[in-house]
């Protein structure tokens, strides 16, 4: 029945998926708080440019991000981002895309998780002279991060599906195979149930360890 499988590698497929995923998430964490933090700064630029990024990334679809980085960036302007080979920087552009538009989700769910915070714990910060980087990055951010564990784990969930948009600039992930397995081959019901599985194995397991974490670490108020 799975005779069909020989001559693709699809471990190495989904190994891309895994590391798409994984830098993306890392970096989309990283972009997002610190949009957040632009947010609910005091500085009214700051908070311009978070409102209107936020709004705008969101509302243009993900294709039209991916594609944007091999067409405007690489083909139009020459950013390759160091890499040396088409697959390395269509790679990499990838996964500044996936960046950009993610942490956009991150942001609004780190932005909510900020307003769970009592208003009164930051003017007794403020109080007592923390600046406003200090009672975000010691009082604040802290517990937001812990009231939006399950909203992250569903963002990250979404990244990983999210990575089949990746196929459209040509980079080599689960979803850039199965297109080219459905072209080649007669089984086009066996070969989506394949993928299916493995895009449930990534997600499933993200989903209940991170809710678990989420419960443990939820701030009782």
């Amino acid at each position: 029945m799975f005779d069909f499988l020989e001559g693709y590698d699809l471990w190495a497929a989904f190994w891309v998926t895994v590391k798409l995923t994984a830098l993306s998430a890392v970096g989309s964490l990283i972009w997002g708080t610190l949009l957040a933090s632009m947010r609910v700064s005091p500085v009214p630029l700051m908070r311009g440019f978070g409102a209107v990024y936020v709004n705008v990334v969101r509302n243009i679809p993900l294709t039209v991000v991916i594609v944007f980085t091999s067409l405007g960036l690489f083909q139009t302007m020459g950013v390759k981002l160091g890499g040396n080979d088409f697959e390395t920087i269509n790679f990499r552009l990838a996964v500044l895309g996936l960046i950009a538009y993610t942490a956009a989700f991150v942001c609004e769910a780190l932005r909510s998780g900020i307003n769970t915070v009592p208003v009164g714990q930051a003017e007794a910060a403020r109080a007592i002279g923390l600046s406003f980087t200090q009672v975000l990055t010691l009082v604040i951010l802290p517990q937001a991060f812990r009231s939006v564990v399950g909203p992250l784990a569903n963002v990250l969930i979404a990244l990983t599906k999210n990575t089949t948009v990746a196929a459209a600039i040509g980079v080599g992930e689960a979803a850039f195979l199965m297109k080219g397995m459905i072209e080649n081959e007669a089984e086009l019901i066996l070969i989506s149930a394949i993928f299916a599985f493995g895009f449930l194995c990534l997600t499933l397991p993200t989903g209940l360890i991170l809710g678990w974490v989420g419960k443990k670490v939820a701030v009782k108020r």
